[in-house]
């Protein structure tokens, strides 16, 4: 993480903004002149002249005085760790990491437009449908490529990398809006997931657009939110900190989004069934390089190709339409910004040499977005037998497994029940719970496989009848969560790959 180049702050300066906030609970009695060279919440990070922020129910001391040997000159904390180091003590440690990264990186959403995205399911794919459109903008108009920071990649014009989390911690996520000032460029498009917004990771983050796509049950846990109306305030945050809203008419709770999206300077809705919308879908076919939506915006009617061979996307892509609109994007540069986009671990299709097989991963892993995929594939591919593998999460999302397992058990021929990241829990048990989802939609063609790679193997190889295979919950991911910690995996896509080749030969 690379410092800014803008002028460095007293420790004093850190205060008086903390103390704007009404976060400090006490300071320093000596002098407080001392410049700040570098903040950081990563000990490993210190180096002289560093103010260092004490976070997380794990910090341990040893950190702290790991940081004072390398150089820390202050320390910011909501306990006292009686070390002779001049001591910031607050009230809220997560939406004082929010204000000491934004000031470290000087306030860098002032000099980039930051585009957000927040919903149950869609954020990635809104998230690289716009930076097409922004992409091609940038080459009609000769500026700087836009910056991206999704679950699953990031880009901030200086960096470039695979993702961690949809919304980095807050050191993290201001380099990168930071970076993408520094490279010049105009926008930078991201993911607002909820525990971001819930827990100030986005705090003190200027959005020119907070867009919110969507919203269904996903997430409720004890270690996430606890209900499903915490999940939904959460997600409402977005619009306290937003210059400009775009919001789904065909959501769920649409009249509490607008009401909230009202405090914005100005809304634009998106629709795939309501005319009133100012981007409205007039009519969606089928072509031959993806699905051809004709859009109506409230500047121009055009018809769009949009790469993906579901329905379903159009709505994502409105999405990213109406930002573009709100963001002042020329005609030409939305029309072509489709085109050549591709959203990694998101509808990859893996057609097999044949034709028997149409094999497609996907990101879904909770149940609206299944149910979603499964129904729109039905729609498109009547004739083919579905063919679905997929898991849920343990420790975590625990909703998913019933969720998923009754999106499976109304719309798939056959299913394969696997891993899917378990966690701390045994991999038999999740899966065993899902297949309960199933049978109860009346639905007997499901085994269990916990392998994943040999879950997807049995899923092609048992393949009868022309098919679509789809292979849901892991995308792009490499990692596997297991009782011990993350484990390296293979893509669910080259697995797929591989075995269709084997099944056609």
């Amino acid at each position: 993480m690379s410092s800014p180049t803008q002028e460095k702050l007293t420790l004093m300066r850190y205060i008086e903004l903390l103390e704007e906030d009404d976060l400090v609970v006490s300071r320093p009695s000596a002098s407080c002149d001392q410049r700040i060279e570098f903040a950081t919440d990563d000990s490993r990070q210190v180096r002289p002249g560093t103010l260092f922020v004490c976070k997380g129910r794990a910090f341990k001391r040893e950190y702290l005085l790991s940081a004072i040997a390398d150089g820390a000159v202050a320390y910011v904390s909501e306990v006292d760790y009686d070390v002779d180091l001049p001591a910031v003590i607050v009230s809220d440690i997560r939406r004082t990491l929010a204000v000491v990264a934004d000031a470290f990186y000087g306030h860098p959403s002032g000099k980039v437009k930051v585009c957000a995205f927040t919903g149950t399911k869609g954020k990635s794919t809104c998230s690289f449908y716009l930076r097409g459109i922004l992409a091609n903008e940038a080459k009609l108009t000769g500026c700087h490529r836009p910056a991206l920071n999704t679950g699953i990649e990031f880009d901030d014009g200086i960096e470039a990398g695979p993702s961690k989390l949809t919304t980095p911690e807050s050191f993290l996520l201001q380099s990168r809006i930071a970076h993408a000032a520094e490279a010049g460029a105009p926008w930078l498009v991201m993911e607002a997931s909820s525990q971001g917004l819930k827990y100030e990771r986005t705090g003190k983050i200027a959005f020119e657009v907070g867009a919110f796509t969507n919203i269904g049950e996903d997430h409720i846990s004890p270690i996430e939110h606890p209900t499903l109306e915490d999940y939904f305030a959460s997600k409402l945050k977005i619009f306290s900190q937003s210059r400009f809203a775009v919001v789904n008419l065909d959501m769920d709770k649409v009249d509490r989004v607008l009401e909230a999206a009202s405090r914005c300077e100005r809304t634009v809705t998106f629709s795939l069934t309501d005319e009133r919308a100012d981007v409205f879908a007039l009519a969606i076919r089928n072509g031959d390089c993806g699905v051809v939506a004709t859009v109506r915006t409230p500047r121009f009617t055009r018809d769009i190709v949009i790469p993906t061979p579901v329905k379903f996307n159009v709505s994502n892509a409105l999405a990213a339409i109406a930002c573009a609109e709100v963001l002042g994007i020329s005609e030409e540069g939305i029309v072509h910004g489709f085109e050549g986009v591709f959203v990694p671990g998101r509808m990859e299709l893996y057609p097999s040499v044949s034709g028997k097989i149409l094999g497609i991963v996907d990101f879904a892993h909770n149940g609206m977005s299944l149910e979603t995929l499964l129904r729109d594939l039905r729609e498109n591919y009547p004739e083919r037998e579905l063919a679905v593998v997929f898991g849920a999460t343990g420790g975590k999302g625990v909703d998913r497994r019933t969720t998923m397992g009754i999106a499976a058990g109304k719309y798939a021929d056959r299913i394969v029940i696997t891993e899917d990241d378990p966690g701390p829990e045994d991999v038999e048990d999740i899966c065993a719970e899902i297949a309960r989802n199933v049978q109860a939609q009346g639905n007997d063609n499901w085994q269990i496989v916990t392998d994943r790679v040999a879950a997807i193997e049995a899923a092609v190889r048992e393949t009868v009848r022309p098919a679509v295979v789809i292979v849901t919950g892991k995308g792009e991911e490499e990692r596997m969560l297991r009782k011990n910690g993350p484990e390296p995996c293979e893509r669910d896509g080259s697995i797929l790959k591989r075995t269709l080749a084997a099944y056609d030969a």
